[in-house]
């Protein structure tokens, strides 16, 4: 797995709630998020902490409170998430981790792994929240290890 899985579930979470946004204004319940996508709700709540450091969630306490973006979905792309979470070092750094990797002094696999990542951080940055959510309902895909997703 290239993301981290904190990574992957901030993805998962981000899309949720986007899917949540065109249904209801309301914040999100991080235990019924955690619920639904079946993420540990302490691991979770990491997750969506990171996410509001770096503004794309908002958080709001007490018994009507949860978490929201901050933006609208379809200005949040899955390379903020992702950044947020993983830093850029998936469309920076060495596949191997090797120091000082690049065109004066590449791995076995720097060239390969090079054009990659460009076409990565291409496919996240055109990737926003709106769009990839509107696929879960109209292809009927999923966003948990459980599937149907019934919300």
């Amino acid at each position: 797995m290239v993301l981290s899985k904190a990574c992957t579930y901030g993805i998962l979470a981000s899309l949720y709630m986007a899917r949540e946004a065109t249904r209801s204004k309301d914040y999100i319940s991080i235990g019924r998020m955690s619920k639904e996508l079946n993420i540990s709700f302490h691991f979770l709540t990491k997750i969506l902490q990171q996410l509001t450091s770096a503004g794309i969630l908002i958080s709001m306490k007490g018994p009507k409170g949860g978490v929201a973006l901050k933006r609208k979905p379809e200005e949040i792309s899955l390379v903020d998430i992702v950044v947020a979470i993983d830093g850029m070092g998936l469309f920076t750094e060495c596949l191997l981790g090797l120091p000082g990797c690049g065109e004066e002094k590449p791995c076995p696999v720097h060239d390969d792994w090079a054009n990659i990542r460009a076409k990565l951080f291409h496919t996240f940055r055109g990737k926003n929240l709106a769009e990839t959510a509107s696929r879960i309902d109209s292809m009927n895909l999923r966003l948990s290890s459980e599937f149907p997703m019934n919300i």
